[in-house]
């Protein structure tokens, strides 16, 4: 199971044809649980932002638009729920683990998410680990939610969009090289 979810977008053409249209249900998942669970950083979303840009090049059952807005809600929607977990459990956690996570750590996160925060979020979504950790992160450091919100959605726009588009061009350059020959 773990090996099929890592290589997951290299079997997105079986899927497509497999389960048809609900391949749009299949994908929302994956980049929700990925960028909505600090334990499914493993999850691919980089690659499989490209991979599924490529498809949309190549095939006319999934649609490159409605794939964008949808892979965007369940990239904003997964960070957001991974920034309340961490709002409502990261404290509770940290402070039941003193040996682990000492008060000036906490104080240090918070000061952090104060300062860069913004940063933070939206060049997350571009690093595997830190995709899923830099949410729950904000959330336990306390960064203002309007301040989170505003990141979260530009950074995720930012992220679906070049990395779909890279795909998209990939794909198309890459039928146009096969049709040429």
């Amino acid at each position: 199971m773990i090996d099929f979810l890592l290589h997951l977008e290299q079997l997105l053409p079986t899927l497509l044809e497999t389960y048809g249209l609900w391949i749009y249900a299949i994908l929302f998942l994956i980049i929700l649980g990925e960028t909505g669970s600090v334990f499914l950083f493993f999850l691919p979303g980089d690659s499989l932002l490209i991979a599924i840009g490529a498809l949309c090049s190549t095939t006319a059952l999934i649609h490159l638009h409605y794939m964008g807005v949808l892979l965007f809600i369940a990239a904003v929607l997964g960070y957001t729920i991974n920034y309340h977990t961490g709002r409502v459990l990261g404290l509770k956690f940290f402070r039941r683990h003193p040996r682990w996570f000492k008060p000036e750590y906490i104080d240090k996160t918070t000061a952090y998410f104060e300062k860069h925060g913004g940063k933070t979020i939206m060049m997350a979504r571009f690093i595997p680990f830190m995709r899923s950790i830099a949410p729950f992160a904000a959330g336990s450091g306390y960064m203002s939610y309007a301040s989170f919100m505003l990141y979260n959605v530009l950074g995720g726009w930012i992220w679906i969009t070049l990395l779909l588009a890279i795909g998209y061009g990939t794909g198309n350059l890459v039928s146009s090289i096969i049709d040429f020959f």
